[in-house]
């Protein structure tokens, strides 16, 4: 599958991904509703960058990072639509996130729902290490589980040229 990944700040496009988040997992389980999912699209120093079909257009995912803060370089949200998932599209947006992130910090971090094996399995493949786990963080009865994948610690890290 040939698709193309790039920023995107349209609200239409946005509204997009807000609606593939609400009707996916885990967003459904944990409860977040399309205004909730909105308003996670949005926000100061978020960058969402889409992945859509070569040809067409059509949407197939997106990674939202959060560049700035103590956890700067956090992947908050992931999702592939139903029809790109096993082609390695999940994948390539992490990949994608790792080299944006890495070229101004040493670490990337997600928080991945304790329901969500598959993720989970993905994200350690990867090479994300699990430093810690938040009881009921998102929902009650769900844990989420702080990854982490590091290049090297903040104080000797230099930032990439551009």
């Amino acid at each position: 599958m040939n698709f193309l990944i790039q920023p995107s700040s349209d609200d239409l496009m946005l509204d997009r991904c807000a609606r593939m988040m609400s009707e996916s997992e885990p967003w459904i389980t944990l409860k977040r509703d399309y205004e909730g999912c909105r308003l996670a699209m949005r926000g100061d120093y978020k960058e969402v960058y889409v992945a859509t079909k070569e040809r067409s257009g059509e949407l197939l995912g997106f990674i939202v990072l959060q560049m700035a803060g103590v956890f700067k370089g956090y992947i908050q949200s992931i999702c592939v639509s139903p029809q790109a998932r096993g082609t390695g599209l999940g994948t390539s947006l992490i990949q994608f996130a790792e080299n944006r992130i890495f070229s101004e910090s040493p670490n990337v971090f997600m928080l991945v729902s304790s329901f969500n094996e598959r993720a989970f399995q993905l994200y350690t493949r990867l090479g994300f290490q699990k430093i810690g786990t938040l009881q009921n963080f998102v929902a009650k009865g769900f844990d989420e589980f702080l990854l982490r994948k590091t290049i090297g610690p903040l104080n000797s890290f230099q930032k990439k040229e551009k």
